[in-house]
């Protein structure tokens, strides 16, 4: 389904009525969309975000309110705006159709920001386990998502395991093998904590929006580890 075909679906498209109330949530988080239409600063990747976080809800079936609410815990949202936002979230979650469009849309919108387009993926994940039940719909949504945001299977795995709980396989959350020395896995595990701390992310300009999935992630990090560290005496 072609992004035009979506957007004229939902009246996304010039004109449109949805189309008004994105033009307003854009407006409230701060976007000139007359001077700034490209990356994360445009309607198109707004669009996107909050489609494919609400689609990621309904993966399984059932768009379920502790999954509504780890989206809002990731996408801030002056309060004024908040209706349109949910409107949005409403109308892209009564079913996944055309999710792999949208996935292409931030792939491309993001093409020159990989830190961030994984990321996107990561506050997918936060949605999908909201619920405490990782369904294989919800699996296989994700895995499509992470190859056409240009993944491999190895990325999209450690990524996973930030994620979805899998404790008798801490070195995978951790992205070393259990054969690596007691030094290598020390220093791979500082590279990591230093690369996923929050607050080095919003140096690099990543969106306020995703601290919260960081603050998770670094949380997987040093669990993984602790157990590493009790099982290998580090």
């Amino acid at each position: 389904m072609s992004w035009k075909t979506i957007t004229d679906a939902i009246g996304l498209s010039e004109g449109g009525v949805a189309r008004s109330v994105l033009d307003r949530i854009c407006s409230g988080l701060g976007l000139d969309l007359l001077k700034r239409t490209s990356g994360r600063h445009s309607v198109a990747f707004t669009v996107a975000l909050i489609s494919l976080c609400a689609k990621m809800s309904k993966a399984d079936g059932v768009s379920s309110q502790l999954e509504a609410e780890a989206f809002e815990q990731i996408f801030h949202v002056p309060p004024e705006e908040t209706a349109n936002v949910e409107r949005l979230y409403d109308i892209a979650k009564q079913n996944v159709l055309g999710f792999e469009a949208y996935a292409d849309q931030v792939s491309d919108l993001l093409a020159e920001e990989p830190e961030l387009k994984r990321n996107v993926l990561e506050a997918l994940f936060h949605i999908a386990a909201a619920d405490g039940v990782f369904h294989g719909a919800e699996e296989q949504y994700l895995k499509t998502v992470a190859e056409r945001f240009g993944f491999s299977h190895g990325d999209y795995r450690r990524i996973r395991a930030m994620f979805v709980s899998d404790p008798d396989d801490p070195y995978t959350v951790l992205g070393v093998s259990p054969e690596a020395s007691k030094e290598s896995i020390k220093a791979h595990y500082r590279r990591l904590v230093r690369e996923n701390h929050p607050d080095r992310l919003i140096a690099q300009g990543v969106p306020e929006e995703f601290v919260d999935v960081a603050n998770r992630k670094l949380k997987a990090i040093n669990a993984a580890y602790d157990l590493v560290a009790r099982e290998r005496g580090l």
